[in-house]
């Protein structure tokens, strides 16, 4: 695309967005014209410091705390949002936690945490959100998912989150079809590493991780009026990674 979609007038939650890259996933939404939700559960202070970085730029932004994880805090969390700057029109789930650790290694409080965060909670935010886009004949629901989730390559670590996020491309392709005919769409980004990670450079195909614009460039295409007709896709940010062929 030459030129960032317009999205003035449209309100977008970026999940977790106080810091890395749901941050910058919600400064580039922003750019775009949207009015922004910074969501935080218990990053106050860098949830403030993002809103206050958008509204510098001459953007419109408020913060709303959440727990994701549960149904009355998530209905919460979307009453103040409607209540201030109108229904959402725009949610992209970016929120997802891990544990590195061998899978029986992980206490089950551990597992609980990561299956309901990276998975209950985008159900729980697209299933608020889907009705007020219903309504309004449009919306755009972009969740982040993982590169090799869709390609079902094992890994020897982080179990849970792994397959939390199998299953999040899995419900993207379900609200999908569940919503064809509404005038919204459900899509997914998914990195495989993005440019925070402390891996060496060799892991990586071209040398390096994801930036954090190779996120955002996909996701501003699914919002905009040119991926009006896409919907149940998952774009990898992977690089051109292939796992399976790896020596």
């Amino acid at each position: 695309m030459d030129s960032l979609p317009d999205l003035s007038g449209r309100t977008a939650l970026v999940t977790g967005s106080a810091k890395r890259v749901g941050r910058e996933l919600l400064v580039s939404i922003a750019e775009c014209g949207a009015d922004v939700v910074v969501h935080y559960n218990e990053s106050e202070a860098a949830a403030a410091a993002t809103a206050e970085e958008v509204r510098d730029r001459g953007g419109v932004a408020m913060t709303a705390q959440g727990d994701i994880t549960d149904p009355a805090s998530v209905d919460d969390l979307f009453e103040t949002i409607e209540s201030e700057l109108g229904p959402v029109d725009i949610l992209v789930n970016n929120v997802g936690d891990f544990d590195s650790r061998h899978w029986t290694e992980i206490e089950w409080e551990s597992w609980q945490n990561v299956i309901e965060t990276t998975f209950y909670g985008t159900v729980l935010c697209s299933r608020r959100a889907v009705p007020a886009m219903r309504e309004q004949e449009w919306g755009r629901i972009v969740n982040i998912g993982f590169a090799d989730s869709d390609r079902m390559h094992a890994h020897p670590v982080n179990f849970p989150y792994f397959v939390a996020k199998t299953g999040v491309l899995m419900f993207t392709r379900m609200l999908a079809t569940d919503t064809r005919d509404d005038g919204v769409t459900v899509n997914a980004v998914s990195p495989f590493a993005v440019s925070n990670t402390e891996a060496g450079v060799d892991a990586f195909p071209r040398g390096r991780p994801a930036s954090f614009e190779d996120v955002a460039a996909p996701l501003r295409f699914f919002l905009s009026d040119a991926a009006d007709y896409i919907s149940g896709e998952n774009v990898a940010v992977d690089g051109g990674r292939m796992p399976e062929f790896d020596s």
